[in-house]
């Protein structure tokens, strides 16, 4: 049952406005009760305009906001003496409703208002809430909707069959208030729950009483059933599921990228996989969308791919997963075409939801954070069909329904009013070395031109930090820390298998992992020898290898960048073993970009020299020991290198990490095999 979350010592001394921000939080904390981004809520007060006037205000959710995170800022103010007088209008299209209501917001700046305004302008009440509740939307899309919706709530509903938001439908709800004064709540099929009340908390309570209701009603129903079916394939053990999915997800997301940019989300959670290896679970799934905030980011249906867990292997199912994308592709065109007017232009054709029994649900999305909302509300989509199919049959909005909704002008609208991709938008960065010096200045430029990255280092808690970072400034799930030794073949391979768990694969890795020493050959052990080598050579040797494979699979290309150094083109006193490492990962490029091409796979280097700002390495022995080398103090070291460069100035890290982008990115789109020199000017150097 839902949890009523009220607290009257947290709303006491808040203002009309902060209760209709605790009242909208408070519904949005639980997801059964109000869909990510979904619903919308509202409230009407006495607010003072710019001349000092008394004004009646409706303020009502802003567009796209989600009713858990929602502030003040939020919510857009419009004067009601400019709206009332709508409800004597006969029709209105969405553009003149849209238009007028710009019209008659309180001041500036405030956000675009939801498309359902007019639904809370209309209802006489002074608080309203229009939620998209499991149990709700189980009755509305059940095949004998208002009949089961009257054996909950009898005459205290109003039932409104389904109807695309907008001015019509907040005409019906406003009506059936006016002609029944007496009803509490109303369902609208194949959408959601509207209810009111004059005081806030008594609108939250009744919301809250409404949908308990409809969930005892499902539980009894429900009770002693299999409601989709016994279940027909069982899932694999965890440890299987996880590793099966990191298989496969370079795969599926290689297929989908075909068609647009895109990240995968995977969830084995047991009510998904109860789900996904029902009996039933193919039909019910194939049905469609059950309500109009599913399928914005779920599509109608979602690709199920039929597998025998037991005696399937991976290369079948992943044969099978490109299949099943390039028919779903095909029923998407189709369907498309069926219904597209002059002017529709097609969306990205690619499934958002994937379906495989025994394994779960994969999702995508244009970023990590979108596929985590396909993912979040197709389990909101199953608890509607279990609850409509437990009660009656589940049904859907119709083929035409669905395509109205998602090409709808008003969604499309939304669309432009996001900020244009960054450069590195929908691809995924892996770096290694990446909690510090060069490998963090790159995580944060790659990550600011719109990468998702994962950072890897021996380092963790460095890493943490650096990702934690990214997640901050850049959205949820946008920077992802890994525990890795590069030297290390299994923590290696553990590091891309958890990329492709996390994203679906990898698009541009920057090997970067790094250390140093210097010293005379005659005091170099064969120790310092292969410590160097285990980082420098083997491991950007194994790093390539995971990259190469991982490519292989996700059949995209894929963008890998060696940061070597000038020491591996020159020769440098008391440093041979680090140069000889440095080498053989400049001439380890040199190879992998021959066998790149056929793959779509650009390799290329930069080469830094003296980056010690912020490097582990420069904090480390080395500079001592290159001071020494140049015959100055450790202190001075940094003015030494500045003097020797042509251009006489210091690198920095960001200076690298510049060139990575460049390299990493289309910019760069038809060079492989190259060195970039960032060093200010090193005539020794200069590439041959």
């Amino acid at each position: 049952m839902p949890q009523n979350f009220w607290n009257d010592q947290h709303a006491a001394g808040r203002d009309l406005l902060d209760l209709l921000v605790y009242r909208s939080n408070l519904l949005g904390t639980d997801r059964s009760v109000c869909n990510i981004f979904g619903g919308n809520t509202g409230s009407k007060t006495s607010e003072t305009d710019f001349r000092g006037r008394p004004v009646p205000t409706l303020w009502v959710k802003g567009s796209g906001s989600d009713l858990a995170t929602m502030r003040r800022k939020d919510f857009a103010g419009l004067r009601l003496d400019d709206i009332n007088p709508l409800f004597e209008r006969e029709a209105m299209s969405d553009e003149e409703m849209t238009a007028y209501l710009a019209q008659c917001l309180l001041g500036l700046n405030m956000p675009r208002q939801s498309i359902e305004t007019l639904l809370h302008a209309f209802i006489p009440a002074a608080h309203t809430d229009h939620t998209h509740p499991d149990a709700v939307i189980a009755l509305a899309c059940s095949a004998g909707g208002e009949q089961n919706a009257r054996q909950v709530y009898g005459a205290r509903m109003a039932w409104v069959p389904y109807i695309r938001p907008g001015f019509a439908l907040s005409k019906q709800i406003g009506q059936a208030l006016r002609d029944n004064p007496q009803i509490e709540c109303v369902v609208m099929g194949k959408h959601g729950l509207v209810t009111w009340d004059d005081d806030p908390r008594a609108c939250y309570n009744k919301t809250i009483r409404v949908i308990g209701e409809a969930e005892e009603f499902i539980a009894h129903h429900a009770r002693g059933r299999s409601v989709f079916g016994a279940l027909s394939t069982p899932p694999l053990p965890p440890d299987q599921r996880q590793s099966l999915a990191a298989q496969l997800m370079p795969a599926l997301r290689g297929a989908i990228c075909a068609y647009g940019r895109s990240v995968l989300a995977f969830d084995d959670r047991p009510h998904v996989l109860d789900f996904v290896g029902a009996q039933a679970a193919h039909d019910v799934s194939q049905v469609g969308s059950a309500c109009p905030d599913h399928l914005v980011h779920t599509k109608h249906w979602p690709l199920f791919v039929a597998w025998d867990a037991a005696t399937g292997d991976v290369a079948t199912l992943a044969d099978a997963l490109r299949e099943g994308v390039a028919g779903f592709v095909a029923r998407y065109q189709q369907y498309f075409h069926e219904h597209a007017g002059p002017g529709d232009s097609m969306f990205n054709p690619a499934p958002r939801v994937v379906l495989v029994p025994g394994l779960g649900l994969f999702s995508s999305g244009k970023d990590a954070g979108l596929a985590q909302v396909a993912r979040d509300l197709y389990e909101r989509a199953i608890a509607a069909m279990h609850g409509a199919s437990a009660i009656d049959r589940f049904v859907s909005l119709t083929p035409s329904e669905a395509f109205g909704v998602e090409y709808w002008p008003l969604e499309a609208y939304k669309l432009t009013l996001r900020p244009p991709d960054r450069e590195l938008a929908g691809r995924v960065a892996l770096i290694t070395g990446g909690a510090s010096g060069i490998g963090r200045a790159s995580a944060y430029r790659l990550a600011a031109e719109g990468a998702h990255v994962l950072v890897a280092d021996l380092n963790a808690e460095g890493a943490e930090q650096v990702a934690a970072d990214i997640t901050h400034k850049h959205g949820a799930r946008r920077g992802l820390a890994l525990a890795c030794d590069v030297g290390d073949e299994e923590e290696v391979a553990r590091a891309f298998e958890q990329a492709a768990l996390a994203y679906g694969g990898v698009d541009i890795v920057v090997s970067n992992a790094g250390l140093a020493f210097s010293a005379p050959i005659g005091a170099t052990s064969a120790a310092d020898w292969d410590r160097l080598f285990a980082v420098l050579a083997r491991g950007y040797f194994l790093v390539a290898r995971a990259a190469f494979r991982l490519w292989e699979q996700q059949g995209t290309g894929g963008n890998l960048v060696f940061v070597a150094s000038k020491n591996g083109l020159i020769g440098s006193k008391n440093a041979a073993a680090y140069g000889a490492a440095k080498a053989a990962e400049i001439n380890l490029a040199r190879c992998l970009a021959e066998e790149g091409g056929p793959l779509g796979v650009r390799v290329n280097v930069v080469n830094p020299d003296a980056v010690l700002h912020g490097s582990a390495i420069w904090d480390s022995q080395w500079r001592e020991a290159r001071a020494r080398g140049m015959g100055v103090a450790p202190e001075q070291l940094e003015e030494a290198y500045r003097q020797r460069t042509t251009l006489k100035v210091n690198v920095y890290p960001e200076d690298i990490a510049e060139a990575i982008l460049f390299l990493a990115s289309d910019r760069s789109a038809k060079t492989t095999g190259a060195i970039l020199n960032v060093d200010g000017g090193l005539p020794a150097a200069y590439v041959r």
